[in-house]
């Protein structure tokens, strides 16, 4: 009986504890289900606005937004410019022009609101309007060739060159020609790609990283805990960029001269410092690395250490024998030669590896999406079987709903680009007598295919490869050509023509995916990415020029501001008409070899995968210093430094804060620039010079000063 009581006490036992087993796999499946309910309402962005009303497209090109645009505008274009003539690497200003787009208008809005005089609150559309104004607008500094391919074309590049003919071709920058260069060149971009945006937004549903990251973005700054957070990242901007232009304005008093300055300091040693290893305490640049990659970063000094620390140390001693002894420094069949052809090849290597890599990608993911869509009618980078996919439904079918209704008719789009192509062929040969007519017919019949493939390869990898496209029209035009007819300025020219339409395609495209996830109507992103190009056309040459007259050293190497670009595409264009005949001894050799290094470090690259590729450097990265030195790459790596030191002490707070610090300092040391230019104009000189001798000189110094 005990035994049998015992059996049936367990047999309840297990009864009593299969039940509450069931009854807590129930709550449990309640509970999981109640948070997933939560993490859809969370996931679907367009549930939290669902009572705001959308703005109709006019309402969201408001005068306040004009106003805010151009100021920005401005701000950027200097930034921007500073970095054309400094380093040429450009980073992404988005997060900048978000922050400081949301502050100044929230800041008006909040005034009218205080005195009842606010008729139209501030949008998230609006807000998207503003940056991506700003962005086009700036944007213009870079592919407006004002550190490359423009400045290129100059009298003060062209005497660096010296080519073999002996007769340099040049056309020295005026603003009214720069001006009206752009207005002809830098809309037909806009109306290339207006035709494809339902078919790249909704039908395919491209990603566009940087466009969906702008967009997450703004919808962040718009509701109430994504206010709060700017608030505290606008401080944090404002105070970095109080100390970067405060820091920059410091350092002015002591550069009185050549090597002056304590970016003349010389960290590691004076034998260092004669092959460009210092720091130079540069705002901009540890900003500028707190933003890049960290791959960037490394790539960059790895390439200045192969290149000043050992290659051209070897080169050196082999003076007299690969080339004469007797040659200035800046002579490209000196050592210089050896500087800028190996970065040309470098560069193209990795370019064109590149641009075959993302042209295979997008006919294969356009073929792909296109064959799966025939036979799911679903497009293959949405997936659906996601427990949020009702939540991804709604945000869908609202967005895609907005983004239809205010389409731009294709009949705008074809008879804009066909007026513009017109205006092209009559103007530009009036502009450049060396790029005709039909140079130019040839250029705008492939470019709405350079155009896509750039835009699409861009929705899928985030990669814009704009100057390479730059290049191909160099090499090709320029050969077209000949020496005989100018062909120098011809492919300078046409590369500026290629890399406008190509350029401004692909920033429309990733501006209309960030409208599409923000309810902005592509009819205000378009009229915005319009008025932002205008503003461009004419801040661009505007502060270009200020550079130009305020600094006289400007593009000259060794100088404040080398623009190393527009030498190296100065010369490309130059290889392009003469060939190989332009280079010094056993150069065509080096170049051959890292063309080849190039391609085959980036194969290994993509083989290897993700994890272990972020440990192999980027050889477009790593040509940079070939000609600039490794001083900037120092600079970078102490911003990265930066950065990982914070990330291991807060890493929430720096994810938070990280870009706002990153940006106060671009842009405080940034827009120092120009006062400093006003200062050089009005012929105020700085009072001290502050320079680093060895002990010998300094002696020979006194001894001279005694005497």
């Amino acid at each position: 009986m005990d035994h049998k009581r015992d059996e049936e006490n367990g047999l309840d036992g297990n009864y009593n504890s299969e039940v509450e087993t069931e009854h807590m796999k129930k709550k449990k499946e309640n509970q999981e289900e109640k948070e997933e309910e939560e993490e859809e309402e969370e996931m679907s962005v367009e549930r939290i606005f669902e009572g705001k009303e959308v703005p109709s497209w006019r309402e969201q090109l408001t005068v306040r937004a004009f106003v805010v645009r151009f100021v920005l505008s401005v701000l950027f274009t200097f930034i921007v410019m500073k970095l054309n003539f400094t380093t040429g690497i450009i980073p992404s200003l988005n997060v900048s022009a978000g922050l400081l787009g949301f502050f100044f208008v929230s800041v008006w809005t909040k005034f009218l609101d205080k005195y009842w005089l606010l008729k139209q609150p501030f949008t998230r559309q609006e807000n998207t309007v503003i940056q991506t104004c700003v962005v086009a607008s700036s944007g213009i500094a870079f592919s407006g060739g004002f550190g490359s391919y423009l400045f290129g074309m100059s009298q003060v590049i062209a005497k660096q060159s010296e080519n073999a003919g002996g007769n340099e071709e040049y056309k020295n920058p005026t603003v009214a020609w720069m001006i009206g260069f752009l207005f002809v060149v830098a809309f037909r971009g806009l109306f290339t790609v207006v035709p494809l945006q339902k078919i790249m937004i909704v039908d395919l549903k491209l990603t566009y990283p940087s466009g969906t990251a702008t967009a997450h973005l703004i919808n962040s700054f718009h509701t109430p805990q994504g206010a709060k957070l700017v608030k505290k990242q606008v401080r944090v901007l404002g105070k970095y960029f109080s100390f970067s232009f405060l820091w920059g304005f410091f350092q002015w008093f002591f550069a009185a001269g050549d090597d002056c300055g304590f970016a003349g300091f010389p960290t590691f040693g004076l034998k260092a410092y004669k092959y460009k290893f210092f720091f130079d305490f540069s705002a901009t640049y540890v900003g500028v690395g707190m933003i890049c990659p960290y791959i960037v970063n490394i790539s960059l000094l790895v390439g200045g250490i192969l290149s000043w620390g050992l290659m051209w140390p070897l080169i050196e001693t082999r003076k007299g024998d690969w080339y004469p002894a007797d040659l200035p420094s800046s002579n490209i069949r000196g050592l210089q030669g050896y500087k800028i052809f190996i970065a040309i090849a470098t560069i193209l290597g990795d370019g064109l590896y590149n641009f075959f890599k993302v042209l295979g990608q997008t006919l294969l993911g356009l073929f792909y999406q296109l064959q799966y869509k025939n036979m799911s009618g679903v497009p293959p980078i949405e997936d659906r079987s996601s427990p949020r996919s009702s939540s991804t439904s709604y945000n869908d079918a609202r967005r895609t709903q907005v983004f239809l209704k205010d389409q731009i008719p294709n009949s705008f789009a074809i008879g804009g680009y066909t007026a513009i192509a017109a205006i092209s062929m009559a103007t530009l040969p009036h502009i450049f007598p060396q790029l005709k007519w039909y140079y130019i017919l040839v250029i705008y019949l492939v470019a709405p295919t350079m155009a896509f493939c750039n835009a699409y390869g861009c929705g899928l990898t985030d990669w814009s490869l704009v100057s390479t496209y730059g290049k191909l029209a160099i090499f090709s035009i320029g050969a077209w050509a000949g020496a005989a007819h100018g062909g120098v300025i011809a492919g300078l020219a046409a590369c500026g023509v290629m890399m406008n339409i190509v350029s401004t395609a692909s920033d429309l495209m990733q501006d209309f995916k960030t409208g599409y996830l923000t309810l902005a109507s592509p009819r205000s992103m378009f009229a915005s990415q319009f008025i932002g190009t205008a503003m461009g056309c004419v801040i661009s040459p505007c502060v270009f020029w200020l550079f130009y007259k305020a600094f006289a050293d400007l593009g000259q190497s060794g100088s404040e501001y080398p623009a190393p670009y527009a030498l190296v595409y100065h010369n490309m264009a130059v290889l392009a008409v003469e060939g190989i005949s332009n280079l010094p001894k056993n150069c065509f050799t080096l170049c051959c070899v890292f063309f080849g290094a190039a391609i085959l470090v980036n194969l290994v690259r993509d083989t290897v995968g993700r994890k272990r590729a972020q440990f192999i450097p980027i050889p477009m990265a790593m040509a940079i210093p070939f000609y600039l030195g490794p001083y900037f790459a120092i600079d970078m790596c102490v911003g990265s430094l930066i950065l990982f030191i914070w990330q291991r002490i807060n890493k929430a707070k720096a994810e938070a804060f990280g870009p706002a610090v990153a940006s106060g300092l671009i842009c405080g040391e940034g827009i120092w620039t120009l006062p400093s230019s006003i200062l050089a104009l009005a012929g105020i000189k700085q009072p001290i010079c502050m320079k680093f001798l060895s002990r010998a000189t300094n002696a020979r110094v006194d001894k001279f000063l005694g005497a």
